[in-house]
């Protein structure tokens, strides 16, 4: 007989939840969001219920305009830097990956190079980094440009920044630190590898100044969906957070960005795809339901008009609530989010629905499933036998009883029904994930040189 196949499960944390009302929720913490406690909880929580990975999103801004909106929808107004973060909670937890955004726009390869590698450490193995272009002109703006740069460009970028962060990791043979007292040697000098890199965005010369990481390298995480972010996701990416509306079309996600990867020398089972999912889960379907209907109606329509605003690039503030959004208002094409962008354009030409209509129906990514242990087991069943999925990147509308709810109640059907694990079998999130540990570039190019003499 032969062996279900397992699912990966991750969880993207925030303060209160993912849903736009969530700090109105009694059973949230409104200062979640600084408050490092309540991270600590979430995560040994999320271990407990045996995790491969506890992630935090980011973005390096406030919002400075329609703070109105933004002040009933406090969407990244008030949070920890993500590396920070996570590194004070690798001393709470013992085995969950701890994996956090960092732009390539914004940042210089050797500091996120030396951020994650010191992560790795201090967690024992643990680090993921999502790789991000950014997509808002708020980040740029703290950086010195009046807008982001044009997409294509910011993926260009992202591809050379990540070339050399994972150079810089492979600066050190595994072992080059002896720590030798009684030849006097505190390190291997041959073990070294500088890195002399020239190109269009980035030039760097030198060493990683911390010895090579427990995993040899942290995870790389990536979520583009478009032509270009996917090409990307094949060449450098080991985890892809998706967004799927229905099975069939993570189906032809999955099948064909796992298809692109052989053109970059890459094995398909090197990277794994997990799904974003909202889950509401209740003692039976209907009261599910009935949790998400209540977070739906606390939804403003300030911030309605705002979350399909961003997404759409376009400002819907002067638009009546109960008439359709206009056709000819609508940008051509996004330079933001590509994949939300053109999920609301579909919305909008297919279904004919009022404003308000479309702002409780607009969810990114897949819509929230509502259900019982029993039915939210069955979907991820479904998607991860049918091929849709290699695992789930689980968001909750409220934080943290939906987390406990899930842990509970849907965590053992998913491990009864042997897809999911009960013990964690290694202490690294590569041992996790199912992933290699990969070799150093520079010490398996210096052995095939060697025996080739």
């Amino acid at each position: 007989m032969s062996t279900p196949r397992q699912m990966s499960l991750a969880i993207l944390a925030t303060g209160t939840g993912s849903h736009a009302a969530s700090w109105l929720h009694p059973a949230t913490t409104p200062t979640g969001g600084t408050d490092i406690a309540h991270y600590r909880r979430m995560a040994q929580l999320a271990e407990r219920g045996r995790f491969d990975l506890f992630f935090i999103a980011d973005t390096p801004a406030a919002r400075t305009e329609k703070l109105e909106a933004y002040a009933r929808f406090p969407m990244f107004m008030n949070v920890f830097e993500p590396v920070t973060l996570l590194s004070a909670l690798a001393g709470a937890t013992e085995r969950i990956g701890l994996g956090g955004t960092v732009s390539t726009s914004f940042s210089e390869p050797y500091n996120v190079a030396r951020q994650f590698a010191s992560l790795d450490h201090i967690s024992g193995g643990r680090a993921g980094w999502n790789v991000v272009t950014s997509a808002n002109d708020f980040a740029a703006r703290n950086f010195g440009h009046s807008q982001l740069a044009p997409h294509a460009d910011r993926y260009a970028r992202a591809r050379e920044f990540v070339q050399v962060v994972q150079a810089l990791w492979d600066s050190w043979d595994d072992g080059a630190f002896v720590r030798d007292r009684e030849r006097g040697l505190f390190f291997e000098p041959d073990a070294q590898h500088k890195l002399t890199h020239r190109g269009n965005f980035f030039t760097v010369e030198g060493a990683l100044n911390i010895e090579r990481a427990p995993q040899g390298k942290p995870v790389i995480i990536q979520a583009g969906a478009s032509e270009t972010g996917k090409d990307f996701a094949a060449e450098t990416a080991e985890v892809v957070f998706a967004s799927s509306s229905s099975i069939d079309r993570a189906q032809a996600f999955y099948t064909e960005l796992k298809g692109r990867m052989a053109q970059y020398g890459r094995a398909p089972d090197e990277l794994k795809i997990l799904t974003g999912l909202p889950v509401i889960t209740g003692e039976t379907d209907a009261e599910a339901e009935d949790k998400y209907q209540a977070l739906q109606e606390m939804i403003h329509p300030d911030v309605g008009r705002l979350r399909l605003g961003m997404d759409l690039e376009l400002d819907l503030s002067d638009l009546p609530l109960d008439e359709p959004i206009p056709e000819a208002l609508i940008p051509r094409s996004s330079n933001l989010h590509q994949m939300y962008f053109n999920r609301i354009v579909e919305m909008i030409r297919t279904e004919n629905l009022t404003l308000r209509q479309l702002y409780l129906r607009y969810e990114r990514g897949n819509k929230t499933l509502r259900g019982s242990a029993k039915t939210v087991a069955d979907h991820m069943q479904a998607w991860l036998e049918g091929g849709a999925a290699d695992g789930f990147m689980l968001t909750f509308p409220t934080l943290p009883d939906e987390l406990e709810n899930f842990v509970r109640h849907v965590v053992p059907e998913l491990q009864r029904r042997g897809i999911f694990r009960r013990e964690y079998s290694g202490h690294m999130l590569r041992d996790h994930l199912g992933l290699a540990r990969p070799a150093n570039r520079f010490t398996t190019d210096k052995a095939y040189h060697k025996a080739a003499e």
